[in-house]
């Protein structure tokens, strides 16, 4: 298991101040998927990174074996924090891990 430790967990934000993450969660109807991504964000929060896999730049998947295929875009600050940067499923998984790299490049660039 790589760095088993506790983690905080953050949400990036763009500069208009949306956080893509958060309104991807959002947009999801069913009430059973939140709290199935909820628990796995528990998860996280107590060290447990579970399925994950790094996608490049800084950019790691978590991936939920769950409905379309779930998955879920983080940079880590520090080993210390998961920044949350957008979440997707399989069929737009290309299209998220773009998305995901610029907005982990932005949020470098912010706070060098």
């Amino acid at each position: 298991m790589r760095n088993a430790h506790p983690r905080i967990i953050d949400f990036y934000q763009i500069p208009n101040g949306s956080q893509p993450f958060r309104e991807w969660f959002l947009s999801i109807r069913d009430t059973r998927v939140q709290q199935r991504i909820q628990a796995r964000l528990t998860s996280i929060r107590a060290g447990n990174l579970g399925d994950h896999r790094s996608v490049g730049d800084g950019v790691w998947e978590l991936r939920l074996d769950f409905g379309p295929g779930y998955r879920i875009y983080y940079g880590e600050v520090d080993n210390t924090v998961v920044l949350l940067l957008c979440g997707g499923d399989k069929s737009s998984q290309r299209r998220d891990i773009e998305r995901a790299k610029n907005y982990w490049r932005e949020y470098k660039e912010r706070h060098k």
